[in-house]
């Protein structure tokens, strides 16, 4: 979002704007992440290839901007100087000023939209920073404290997308559930959920990432009661282990995380539960690698993501040292994804003979490939609807379509007449 509103700021009758890694572009800005490993690793290969274009002659102005530039902007200034300047998370003024050579207008964030999506879905990140400790985590040293977005402002911006054409909206934030506590004293997300709900052309409101400590109750009912919300919650749990999880701070032990997913299980029985677990965290034992194994061996989940453990500097599981091999957090990783391959396509297969709700999100190889309201962007399963055996479908349509087959992490479809 913040790469959608830095591109509004600048003039299309000027500037050719594109969201992707041309290399021939006369002026790049790389927005960079600086979370974990495997991320800050992937930003430095960017900045250093475009880095290279430039001295090429490829690139005539180079800026860098995001969580990396904001945690180690002294460090890249020393060793990258094909960059013309770095800037913070917080500095999108300042890259347009920097890109326009002229100081550029200051005005309301929900009119700073160029969206880099599809026209029909857009995310809304409706809180910036995290007021929690995790052990592990960077994000409230690079992003800062909890700040919520005033609820008027939201609504204007979600207003704005939906006059554009979004359908789906996608939730963001650090701590999603957290919303309005610093507004109001008290969690407001639900609240603003059944405001942007009354939204005409939003059809689906995806919450994308939840914090398990503190979970608001009332947010199930409005799942359950609320056709808009989408029967998809994203909560990453990190492990199940007593001993990891009260070390990684993530305040609830592994009896109350069952509990948790169990209740929102019982409540929500058509629920899609994408979560997301650390491998290789300091201490991290055979022995409780094995019992976050069986942990999802019985809770099933139908998405799920697994990071292996990246040392992060200034956070406190830092002082606890990398303690387990790469070799060791690479295999342990697999072998959770393994897993979860045969769970996916266990639940995939039951899916085969059912109508389903499908957004059509692009054509690309001779399918038009959509999501269900069970599926985000990019991270989740895709449905697949061969061209050949179908009318021509509308990009950004709804659709009513059979299940024909299943494999671990896509569905094939026929669109019902």
């Amino acid at each position: 979002m913040d790469s959608e509103h830095l591109a509004a700021l600048i003039p299309t009758d000027t500037f050719q704007l594109t969201h992707d890694s041309e290399k021939q572009s006369e002026i790049v800005v790389i927005n960079t992440c600086g979370f974990i490993g495997d991320a800050k690793e992937e930003s430095i290969d960017m900045i250093l290839a475009f880095a290279e274009a430039r001295k090429r002659g490829q690139v005539k102005q180079l800026f860098v901007m995001g969580c990396l530039s904001q945690r180690y902007k002294k460090s890249l200034q020393d060793e990258i100087h094909e960059v013309d300047a770095f800037f913070g998370v917080d500095q999108i003024d300042e890259v347009a000023s920097a890109i326009l050579q002229r100081k550029t207008e200051k005005i309301p964030a929900y009119y700073q939209r160029s969206l880099s999506t599809p026209a029909h879905y857009a995310y809304l990140k409706i809180s910036e920073g995290c007021d929690r400790s995790c052990s592990f985590c960077a994000i409230p040293l690079i992003r800062g404290k909890h700040i919520s977005v005033p609820q008027e402002v939201l609504l204007k911006e979600a207003q704005l997308l939906a006059n554009k054409g979004v359908k789906e909206l996608i939730l963001i934030a650090q701590d999603l559930t957290y919303y309005g506590i610093d507004l109001t004293g008290k969690r407001e997300i639900t609240t603003l959920i059944e405001a942007l709900s009354q939204i005409e052309g939003i059809e689906w409101i995806r919450i994308q990432y939840t914090y398990p400590a503190g979970f608001p109750k009332d947010l199930i009912s409005l799942m359950v009661n609320n056709p808009k919300v989408c029967n998809y919650i994203d909560m990453p749990l990190q492990h199940i282990n007593d001993q990891l999880l009260k070390s990684m701070k993530r305040g609830l032990d592994g009896g109350k995380t069952r509990d948790l997913v169990r209740s929102l299980r019982d409540e929500i029985p058509d629920l899609a539960f994408r979560t997301a677990f650390i491998v290789g965290y300091p201490g991290e034992t055979d022995e409780m690698f094995e019992e976050l194994c069986d942990f999802v061996r019985e809770m099933k989940f139908e998405r799920l993501g697994v990071f292996t453990y990246s040392a992060e500097e200034d956070t406190s599981a830092f002082e606890l040292g990398d303690l387990i091999s790469e070799a060791v957090k690479q295999e342990r990783m697999e072998r959770l994804m393994e897993i979860q391959q045969s769970i996916s396509l266990e639940i995939n297969a039951k899916k085969v003979g059912k109508t389903m709700k499908v957004l059509v999100d692009r054509l690309e190889n001779g399918f038009y490939v959509g999501r269900t309201q069970y599926d985000s962007p990019e991270v989740d399963n895709e449905v697949l609807i061969e061209v050949n055996r179908t009318s021509e479908l509308m990009i950004g349509n709804f659709y009513a379509a059979k299940i024909t087959e299943a494999d671990f992490f896509d569905l094939y479809a026929e669109v019902i007449e």
